[in-house]
C-alpha cells in the first residue's frame, strides 16, 4: 500500500517532459525551481538546461543494461525528487529516463524538493536532503523496493574520498566532478540502477 505522502506527491508530479518544459520555461523568464531565485541558482538551471539537452541526444545505455531493463516485469513507478538548480540531477535525471523509456512497465515521474519537504526527509542522504533522489516504486504493494542517488557510486566515492582528505567539497573538485559526469556518458548510472534491478528480480541476472 502507498504511504500517503508518497500517494500525495505521486498526484502532483509531472512527468519528464513536463519537467523539461518547466525548466525551458523558467530559463526564458530568468527564473529557478524553489523559493531562492538566487542569480546564482537561476544561473545554474539554464546551465543545466544545456546539460540535459545533451544527455537527451546522447545518452546510449548499453545492450547489458538495456536486456535486464527488457526483461524486467514489475510494474514500477520511478519516482525522482529533484530540483533545476541541481547539477548532479542535470546529469542523472536525463539518464534515469532513457533507462525508463526502454521498459513500458516503467512510469517515470518526477517532484520538487522544496515542495515536497516532507517526502525527501523520508529519504535523507546522511542525513541531508541530497537530490536527486529515485524512489522505486512497486506498483502492486506500493513499496519503496530500492532507492538511488543522490550520485552514481562512482561519484559517491569521489566524493567520499575527496571529503575525508580535505573536509569540504571545493570549487575546483566540483569542477572535476563535472568532468568526470562528462567523460563517463551516464555508464556508472546505468549499471548501478541495472544491478538494482537485478536485486528486484534476480533470476533474470543470474
Amino acid at each position: 500500500m502507498l504511504h500517503p505522502i508518497i500517494e500525495k506527491s505521486l498526484n502532483r508530479s509531472m512527468s519528464y517532459q513536463d519537467y523539461v518544459n518547466l525548466i525551458n520555461d523558467l530559463v526564458e523568464r530568468k527564473g529557478t525551481t524553489g523559493a531562492d531565485q538566487t542569480e546564482a541558482l537561476v544561473a545554474y538551471t539554464k546551465l543545466n538546461q544545456r546539460r540535459m539537452k545533451r544527455w537527451d541526444k546522447t545518452v546510449k545505455v548499453s545492450e547489458e543494461a538495456r536486456d535486464i531493463l527488457s526483461e524486467f516485469n514489475h510494474r514500477m513507478t520511478w519516482l525522482v525528487i529533484t530540483e533545476s538548480w541541481c547539477g548532479d540531477a542535470a546529469h542523472v535525471v536525463p539518464v534515469i529516463n532513457k533507462m525508463a523509456e526502454i521498459n513500458e512497465g516503467i512510469d517515470l515521474r518526477i517532484v520538487l524538493r522544496d515542495e515536497h519537504m516532507d517526502l525527501m526527509d523520508m529519504y535523507l542522504t546522511n542525513g541531508g536532503r541530497a537530490i536527486p533522489k529515485l524512489l522505486m516504486i512497486d506498483n502492486e504493494t506500493g513499496e519503496v523496493v530500492n532507492t538511488f542517488g543522490p550520485r552514481p557510486s562512482e561519484a559517491t566515492k569521489m566524493v567520499k574520498d575527496y571529503k575525508d582528505k580535505h573536509g569540504q567539497l571545493t570549487a575546483e573538485f566540483k569542477e572535476e566532478l563535472q568532468v568526470w559526469y562528462n567523460k563517463n556518458k551516464g555508464q556508472s548510472i546505468i549499471t548501478d540502477i541495472a544491478q538494482q534491478l537485478c536485486q528486484i528480480e534476480p533470476s533474470m541476472c543470474v
